[in-house]
């Protein structure tokens, strides 16, 4: 961080005007009255008198400078009966609450577009988590508008994800997280930012948290083409077990029991095990089992513990990605395979600890530890006998991890000048070690033919942030944040007589949103600001230190409008500027440079409620994703997405029927950067049945019911078959799920 950024910081801490006299604060938590979860963007409104607020992610809100009087208070949110009571406030004094809310059937005419803080509004995620069923913890992440994904080796392998004109493979340019725990893995074996989000069990979950773009400066690392926060549930609204059984020998238990349920704590476990065929021509042979308890506590009436433990372990057969020419001459079938030796197993036990404390003024200071101990072994089979004719080319990539780390930030609230502002300063640590990193030449999984990288890696990083909220008028607010990375790299090669090599960077990111709300039907905002993602450990080392952390510029103009009480619009212009990168292709076990590049697009979101508990949702994203400085014709970026669309109608009801129709689609984008070979689009429809009546459920769920023919995933790839006498670059895909029913049955208890 430079002097200037030091002094502007300095300057603006010491400028903050205090609060004035004879005038007091209303400090308050808004939580759901059956789980005691913090409910984040309720909004509080003082009747009659033009001013209000909403929660934050800590179900947190502040009313602060008021005169001393009592007040009529409504509090509402998405999925909540509306409540209303009287407070009354006195001079020089803060007045504590804790408001409840019950949980109710969703009503989009009571969603409020508000101006005061306007950066913690969930709107759209919030209505979808409450009215769209939810399969399983990695699919969730279709909540975010424009979000693609695809599985491409083995359901225990985390997806690929393609959002904003990127590939970012398995989390290279999205920032994910659960309770605030990191998911990516920085410098993995198989990718950077691999982000499995499997050990998340998804009846636990509580809402997901999204933003797209760069634009939070709480967020650093792979947070370039936007973020998501996974939030499980504090406690259980009842206990359950679930039995599912499904095609290609699919069976799944899951059971949640609540052993502790009061005011003051409550405590829950949770388990789940899943086992499938799928529908290759190879079994899968896939299991997964999750284990997961939480214990949450008000240690004082103004802070809480809580306590969060997981373990997961998974184990699976892959047919992996098949050449099209192979299916065209009949040697393999759609779903077949060409080295049916594929597959992997993987594991992760994580601890999670985080302590909230609210001061008498209102202020709040959120602390979090974590550790992750994590396992990964994945054999792969690309080209199949392009590299050895004899014995294939089968890859092995593994590792063995232990990642641990600290969050902190402290929240302030204060005046400038005459306007209402909170002022955030945090800091993250994050510290990865792993050993025996590496990609090996193997054959049938069982012998070990040649090793291609073997070392260890040892990463660690340091953020610090500070963000400044100010209502500066009731229509307009403004965010400003700055925050500044450091990163340090150590690989010790085993490969070169245990060689270590060392790198270090660090990054400034600064960032900056206005919101301009005219009234409760409409909010404009503008957001720009600076991010980046850090490059594998591996590739730093390579190139001497160069490009650890390169740099990404972006700008989002939009607007959120409800046109009718009942129906709801998003849409944004967004434009992304990428640096220079040296990409790390664990495939291969290679460095690539890439140049710059940019990326603009449109982004569209409409919900709609029909009538009562009918709902209707689309989402449209067009973006155009280019390399920069190459010649025309040859500028395109392979496999980003350039058009994609979700939608569906869903019946959500607390008890009788339910059930949803749903879309994806995706259209034909380039698979080279000349778009020589095409990855083709697919249009797949889902549908799911369910009736509830407590403390009963049953669900009918199916997957492409229309049992079209598409394929998931996609590469152009170089690949030679045993039969053939020289390579052939095309097409090499991963066939989508057919016709797929599952029946699940739920006692609550």
């Amino acid at each position: 961080m430079t002097k200037t950024h030091v002094l502007f910081i300095l300057f603006y801490l010491c400028n903050i005007s205090i609060v004035s006299a004879h005038l007091g604060n209303l400090v308050g938590k808004v939580l759901d009255a059956q789980t005691h979860q913090a409910i984040v963007g309720a909004t509080i409104t003082l009747q009659s008198h033009n001013k209000g607020t909403s929660t934050d992610v800590n179900g947190i809100f502040r009313l602060k400078y008021l005169s001393s009087d009592t007040y009529t208070i409504s509090v509402s949110s998405i999925g909540y009966k509306k409540f209303e009571t009287t407070v009354s406030v006195l001079a020089d004094q803060t007045t504590t609450v804790e408001w409840f809310l019950t949980p109710s059937e969703v009503l989009l005419s009571e969603v409020k577009v508000t101006a005061n803080n306007p950066q913690q509004q969930q709107v759209i995620s919030t209505l979808d988590i409450k009215t769209r069923p939810i399969n399983n913890s990695q699919e969730i992440l279709r909540i975010i508008p424009g979000l693609v994904m695809g599985q491409h080796a083995g359901g225990g392998k985390a997806e690929q994800i393609f959002l904003r004109g990127f590939d970012i493979d398995h989390g290279t340019d999205i920032k994910l997280t659960v309770d605030d725990m990191p998911i990516n893995m920085v410098s993995h074996a198989h990718g950077q930012g691999y982000a499995d989000a499997h050990f998340i069990i998804p009846e636990i979950i509580e809402a997901v948290d999204f933003q797209k773009g760069l634009y939070d400066a709480s967020k650093g690392n792979f947070a370039t083409a936007g973020w998501a926060n996974f939030k499980t549930k504090t406690s259980l609204e009842n206990s359950f077990a679930k039995a599912s059984i499904g095609q290609f020998n699919t069976y799944r238990l899951a059971s949640g029991v609540n052993l502790l349920h009061t005011a003051e704590q409550s405590a829950f476990v949770a388990g789940e095990y899943l086992y499938s065929d799928a529908y290759f021509d190879a079994p899968q042979h896939f299991k997964r089992w999750n284990l997961f308890g939480k214990y949450h506590a008000h240690l004082t009436p103004n802070s809480h513990l809580t306590l969060t433990a997981s373990s997961f372990r998974s184990n699976w057969d892959a047919s992996g990605q098949i050449p099209e020419r192979a299916v065209a001459n009949g040697s393999i079938g759609f779903f077949g395979a060409i080295d049916p030796n594929e597959g992997g197993t993987t594991s992760r036990n994580n601890l999670n600890i985080t302590l909230l404390s609210q001061t008498p003024t209102g202020n709040v200071w959120k602390n979090q530890a974590f550790y992750s101990h994590y396992t990964f072994d994945l054999y792969s089979n690309f080209t199949f006998f392009l590299e050895d004719p004899i014995n294939g080319d089968q890859i092995k990539q593994a590792e063995k991890r232990h990642l641990w780390g600290y969050n902190s930030d402290y929240t302030v609230n204060h005046l400038v000048g005459n306007k209402e502002a909170h002022l955030t300063a945090g800091l993250n640590y994050r510290h990865d070690i792993t050993t025996d990193t590496e990609l090996s030449h193997t054959k049938n999984r069982n012998e070990l033919l040649q090793r291609i990288k073997w070392g260890n890696i040892n990463e660690a990083n340091v953020g610090i942030f500070v963000e400044e909220n100010i209502q500066l008028s009731q229509k307009l607010s403004a965010n400003i944040g700055l925050r500044w990375d450091v990163f340090y790299n150590q690989y010790l090669d085993k490969l070169q007589n245990n060689t270590v090599s060392h790198a270090q960077a660090s990054i400034v990111s600064p960032k900056l949103h206005l919101y301009f709300t005219p009234n409760q039907q409409i909010q404009f905002y503008l957001k720009t600001g600076k991010g980046f993602h850090s490059n594998d450990t591996r590739a730093v080392i390579a190139q001497q230190g160069l490009a650890i952390l390169p740099a990404a510029y972006g700008s989002d103009l939009g607007l959120i409008w409800k046109p009718i009480p009942k129906l709801l619009l998003n849409t944004a212009f967004w434009y992304l500027w990428l640096d220079q990168e040296f990409v790390y292709v664990g495939d291969a076990g290679v460095v690539e440079p890439s140049g710059q590049s940019r990326r603009l697009g449109i982004d569209l979101s409409a919900r709609y409620q029909l009538y009562n508990a009918w709902y209707l949702d689309l989402d449209a994203n067009w973006a155009q994703p280019r390399a920069v400085g190459e010649a025309t014709g040859q500028a395109y970026l392979p496999l980003a997405v350039t058009f994609s669309s979700i939608g569906g109608i869903t019946l959500k009801k607390q008890q009788g029927w339910g059930g949803s129709l749903r879309y994806r689609y995706i259209g034909n984008r380039p698979a080279t950067e000349d778009y020589s070979l095409t990855a083709q689009g697919y249009f797949v429809c889902d549908a799911l049945i369910n009736y509830q009546k407590k403390p009963f459920a049953i669900e009918l769920s199916i997957q492409n019911i229309f049992n079209t023919k598409w394929k998931e995933t996609q590469f152009a790839t170089t690949s030679q078959l045993a039969n053939e006498s020289s390579p052939v670059e095309e097409i090499h895909f991963t066939p989508g799920t057919p016709f797929n029913a599952k029946l699940s049955v739920t006692w609550h208890f």
